[in-house]
């Protein structure tokens, strides 16, 4: 049914399990993957009027931020690849990561998204949002959420 997957992935426990849990899912799918990571730019408070800082600390934040996201992904790559799934890696520069993971998937043909979810809920989960929910509020592709065992037992 799904040939090729988006998983989005920022190197947190929560979500290897999902890229584990992926791995597993597009082995016995036949279907391939995407690992997705998105680059957030340096936050706009150090644009602040009379801020001072060295011309080239945006770029020094980038560089490291696209390094970070690329060892994330060079891990995730090589666990598919250890499974004997198929999988290639995207990132994007996005100040709204739930825009990116969206982006990502429309623009590699991806048929699924499938993410994690930290499980927040109440005033919690409305007050700090969810990339997840956001994803799944604005997708027109579907999207299988993941949540850890740990948090369905600790629900």
């Amino acid at each position: 049914m799904f040939r090729h997957l988006l998983v989005p992935t920022d190197g947190s426990p929560l979500s290897q399990e999902a890229v584990t849990r992926a791995i597993s899912f597009a082995s016995e799918a036949g279907a391939r993957i995407t690992f997705f990571c998105a680059v957030q730019p340096l936050p706009k408070m150090y644009f602040a009027e009379g801020a001072i800082f060295d011309a080239h600390t945006c770029t020094a934040y980038r560089e490291k931020m696209v390094e970070a996201a690329n060892e994330i992904l060079d891990a995730a790559q090589k666990r598919a690849e250890a499974a004997g799934v198929a999988c290639g890696k995207a990132a994007l520069l996005s100040t709204e990561p739930y825009e990116a993971i969206i982006e990502a998937a429309t623009e590699n043909e991806c048929d699924l998204i499938f993410m994690a979810s930290h499980g927040r809920r109440g005033i919690s989960g409305f007050l700090l949002g969810s990339e997840t929910q956001k994803v799944l509020t604005h997708s027109t592709i579907p999207v299988l959420v993941h949540r850890s065992t740990d948090q369905v037992a600790g629900a």
